[in-house]
């Protein structure tokens, strides 16, 4: 007997088919959830996207998957390139090839390893070409209890016994960890993995309705003012709700004394961000901006060479007031994520500037928020969706109505490559 049912199969590559049956909305989203998904994606993204940036660069990236309203996810730091000098001594009567050795007590020294070697900055020396240069440690050992380091120099002076020295070495000096120095049959080397640090935010439920009576729907208009129309301003509204929460949402976790039910808060990436810049007050002038650059672009926060930058109304009209320079300044308004951003250029890196009237309805009009998109990521428990409510049959209302959804939040997986900016005027 004929099998005349519909069905959805698995074809020999792995792609999915539907039989005995026409394409319906139905057949389409089990054979394909992400098709339709990504049409409604592909909507939504293009309603205002100046006002919600955040949200459009997320979209335009992509979503991963969350398996649940709770996302864990995993943030990875650099393992720390300075310290400064607590105690620096000459070992009396030790040498080490030729060359003094030093006790170096820092105020790091787990950062510090055997076969490594540390600039000093501050430190100067006379070069082999008779030029200035950093003096160089090589550290030699550790202290069992890791209480300290013996290091010896490797470009200081030679002294009246024939030895390599470091004068002028001081407490509070900066040390730079440079390179490892291998010798020619080492195979290993100390140990060093990287942790990550577990975090975590919470998914949250956005919903807009959307109702139409029968009617009202049914009766001439002066403008052609439809259901898809009231849809689109549900869909922004909703959006810049978003766009708040993903901003300066506090995380957080509530239950319904009377129903019982929990409902989760997301909590926004400015509290995320790892580094913090002071602008102050007064006009910004070309060195206060290379400045900023460097803290976006340098040290810790270093990442992509293109972030962006997101600012209030009082730190966007700061930045135009600024006379173009031919080191620091504003280039050509380029398109990226389907957001018009102006370019801020400068030797350290690039950013994408544009103004959030977020940042002003939430008090931060003078504030910015530089983010590297490499290390953004959104997660998505509940895909965008719109669902068609049938009010009319069930007898509640007798109108056409819509439900929007979506449960998602925004994480900063590399805080330090992320800056915030707080500046008053």
């Amino acid at each position: 007997m004929e099998n005349n049912n519909p069905a959805v199969i698995t074809g020999t590559a792995g792609g999915n088919h539907i039989v005995n049956a026409p394409a319906t909305t139905a057949l389409v989203r089990e054979a394909s959830p992400s098709l339709l998904l990504n049409e409604v994606e592909q909507r939504v993204v293009r309603v205002r996207p100046m006002s919600t940036p955040v949200d459009q660069i997320t979209r335009m990236i992509g979503a991963r998957k969350a398996s649940s309203m709770v996302v864990d996810y995993y943030t990875v730091d650099t393992k720390p390139t300075e310290a400064l000098i607590e105690d620096f001594e000459a070992v009396t009567g030790q040498s080490y090839d030729n060359s003094r050795l030093y006790t170096l007590t820092t105020t790091d020294n787990d950062i510090f390893a055997p076969t490594e070697t540390i600039l000093l900055p501050e430190v100067n020396v006379t070069g082999d070409n008779g030029r200035k240069v950093p003096l160089m440690l090589y550290v030699v050992g550790r202290a069992a209890d890791g209480s300290s380091l013996s290091v010896i120099a490797v470009n200081g002076p030679i002294d009246s016994s024939g030895l390599r020295t470091a004068n002028n070495v001081d407490p509070e000096m900066r040390l730079v960890r440079m390179g490892r120095a291998a010798a020619e049959l080492d195979m290993q080397t100390d140990q060093f993995e990287a942790m990550p640090t577990k975090a975590s935010n919470n998914c949250q439920i956005f919903k807009a309705q959307v109702e139409q009576s029968a009617i009202l729907g049914q009766t001439r208009k002066e403008i052609d003012w439809s259901f898809t129309d009231q849809e689109e301003a549900a869909v922004m509204d909703m959006r810049l709700g978003m766009e708040k929460s993903f901003l300066f949402g506090a995380k957080g976790r509530l239950t319904n004394p009377r129903k019982g039910d929990e409902t989760l808060l997301t909590g926004g990436i400015w509290n995320q961000a790892g580094n913090d810049y002071t602008l102050g007050s007064g006009e910004l002038t070309h060195a206060r901006l290379v400045k900023l650059m460097r803290a976006a672009f340098t040290g810790g926060a270093a990442g992509s060479n293109r972030k962006v930058l997101i600012g209030g109304s009082g730190l966007i009209e700061r930045l135009n007031a600024m006379e173009p320079m031919r080191t620091v300044g504003a280039g050509d308004k380029v398109t990226r994520w389907g957001i018009d951003f102006n370019e801020i250029n400068s030797k350290f890196g690039t950013l994408y500037v544009v103004h959030s009237e977020v940042f002003d309805n939430c008090g931060h009009e003078n504030d910015g928020l530089i983010i590297d998109p490499e290390y953004m990521t959104k997660y998505t428990h509940v895909p965008f969706n719109v669902e068609h409510l049938d009010l009319k049959k069930s007898g509640v209302r007798n109108v056409d109505a819509l439900v929007i959804t979506e449960a998602s939040c925004v994480v900063l997986r590399h805080p330090n490559a992320h800056l915030r900016i707080t500046g008053t005027l």
